[in-house]
């Protein structure tokens, strides 16, 4: 298998540890070990006394009660633990398919969730998002069945999406398990941004729905705990979690017990961090009405309801030149589309930052000169 270079992530070796500020991050405010620990008062003490030998392979059996209890009427024996989303991605490409067959992906994406097939011999067609001239997002249902191909065998979405935000109704979600269902695909579900409605309402799953659905989670995204790298893959299909699992021993074999520990604990006092981090994007997004509003001459953009990012339209201009000059002028990075392989017009904004504020006042700086 040769891997084709991953663009976003050679992108962000070079720019994210060395640009002061993160106008195109995925991933909420973090927060440091201690911070963490302090939501319990014996948490201290017992991450200090914890074994440091191999772990479960399938994850901490307290870990994966918690990841199930995330979900409307899910087993632990359905919840597989990982290091971070990324494995999950491709030991399901891995378990599930083959040179030879098809896979429907929701487009735009990020790039493992359709590279990795490719380089695997598998066949993707993009189920592409229409845009509005306001840069809202929609679902083309009637392209959805034109897709198909004798040897389509699963159909992969985002939801909330990568990079758009846009997020599947309950009721397009139901539509969709029901086309998933008639013609007996798998449906994995990445769900990483599920708990950042910013309503505060959690968004049903496709995995409670769909017995061949496969739910994706991590603690990097909306928790804002990126650095533990604990993700999860979760499904009513037992069997399925357990060849993922067999497969996992070829990749990482089990997980990193301080991290397991730590999510643990995050879990527990997950409505807190939701809480914080969803106050984060809502004060965020107030400075960036204003700020889109005064620049629509340049940028469309509609604020997102759910999700920690949004992906705003250039008028005219290249993202990518556009992306260089702010990295090389006031040391903001964002991520223009083509990172995303979405033509050179979008760029992906982060709003669950801090500083995003700061960031924005470099950008209008920029911008006036």
């Amino acid at each position: 298998m040769k891997l084709t270079p991953f663009y976003i992530e050679q992108f962000y070796a070079v720019h994210e540890f060395t640009a002061p500020y993160m106008f195109g991050s995925s991933d909420c405010e973090s927060m440091s070990i201690g911070e963490l620990l302090a939501f319990e008062p014996d948490a201290q003490e017992a991450f200090q006394q914890l074994w440091m030998g191999y772990t479960e392979s399938q994850g901490d059996p307290e870990l994966r009660e918690l990841v199930a209890s995330l979900y409307a009427n899910l087993d632990p024996q359905g919840v597989v633990v990982l290091t971070g989303a990324q494995e999950g991605i491709f030991l399901f490409t891995l378990t599930v398919l083959e040179a030879g067959d098809h896979m429907i992906v929701q487009t735009p994406a990020y790039q493992s969730q359709y590279q990795n097939a490719l380089d695997l011999g598998i066949e993707i067609s993009g189920w592409t998002l229409r845009e509005s001239e306001d840069n809202r997002w929609s679902l083309d249902w009637e392209m959805l069945p034109k897709l198909l191909q004798p040897n389509t065998r699963a159909l992969l979405i985002t939801t909330p999406n990568n990079p758009t935000s846009y997020t599947f109704t309950e009721a397009e979600l139901a539509q969709l398990v029901a086309f998933a269902r008639e013609h007996d695909l798998y449906l994995f579900s990445d769900e990483v941004y599920r708990s950042l409605d910013h309503g505060g309402k959690v968004a049903p799953s496709a995995v409670e729905l769909y017995e061949k659905a496969i739910g994706l989670g991590v603690m990097s995204k909306a928790y804002g705990l990126a650095g533990l790298r604990i993700g999860w893959l979760a499904s009513q299909d037992h069997n399925l979690i357990e060849r993922i699992r067999d497969h996992k021993f070829y990749t990482t074999i089990c997980n990193s017990a301080p991290s397991e520990f730590l999510a643990k604990v995050a879990l527990r006092h997950r409505q807190v961090i939701l809480d914080r981090n969803r106050g984060i994007i809502q004060a965020n997004i107030a400075h960036l009405e204003p700020f889109f509003a005064t620049y629509a001459d340049r940028f469309a953009w509609t604020p997102p309801t759910s999700g920690a990012i949004s992906f705003p339209r250039l008028r005219y201009g290249s993202a990518s030149g556009f992306a260089n000059s702010l990295i090389e002028t006031c040391g903001v990075m964002m991520v223009p589309s083509t990172k995303f392989d979405w033509g050179d017009q979008h760029f992906r904004l982060g709003m669950g930052r801090r500083n995003l504020p700061e960031a924005l006042h470099r950008v209008a700086e920029f911008l006036k000169a």
